[in-house]
């Protein structure tokens, strides 16, 4: 069976959650993840910057963050827990994100997704080359997610019924 095709629009879900977040305008918004996410890959703008750490942490946080929060609102999570981004930086090879879940009370994190990613290398032909990877990391966080709060409620339960 195939996988179905998402209709979701992900550059447009990361326009308006740039916008949204008041971290930029949306002409702005637009002509960044345009700038950053379409064209030849290498994409130099990163290493042309005065701050290619920082500019490469930015633009995995500005991609990544979208699609976590999309599949955090997919999840009936409980209260007290919550998903964090980490990035490990490299300007040379493959810098590291990592998408943990904390349920919280004091109980052991989950690690969602470990995707290594060339940041100067993550320029994508058109926006539907682009909805795909986004959609197929959105379906990976959000299957880990299930996993992670049901295995999480079945330990509550057992520890309830002991």
């Amino acid at each position: 069976m195939a996988t179905p095709i998402t209709a979701r629009n992900w550059i447009g879900y990361l326009c308006e959650s740039l916008v949204a977040s008041g971290a930029m305008p949306t002409w702005e918004a637009t002509a960044y993840l345009t700038d950053n996410l379409f064209g030849e890959a290498p994409n130099l703008r990163l290493h042309e910057t005065k701050a290619p750490y920082e500019a490469t942490s930015q633009l995995l946080q500005r991609v990544y963050s979208p699609i976590v929060e999309a599949a955090g609102r997919a999840i009936d999570l409980p209260a007290p827990s919550m998903i964090h981004i980490f990035t490990d930086i490299s300007l040379t090879g493959n810098s590291a994100v990592l998408v943990v879940y904390f349920p919280g009370d004091n109980r052991p994190h989950q690690l969602l997704l470990l995707d290594a990613a060339q940041a100067w290398n993550l320029v994508f032909g058109d926006g539907i080359a682009f909805n795909a990877w986004a959609e197929e990391r959105y379906r990976w966080i959000k299957e880990a997610l299930e996993v992670a709060v049901v295995r999480m409620r079945q330990v509550e339960q057992l520890a309830v019924s002991l």
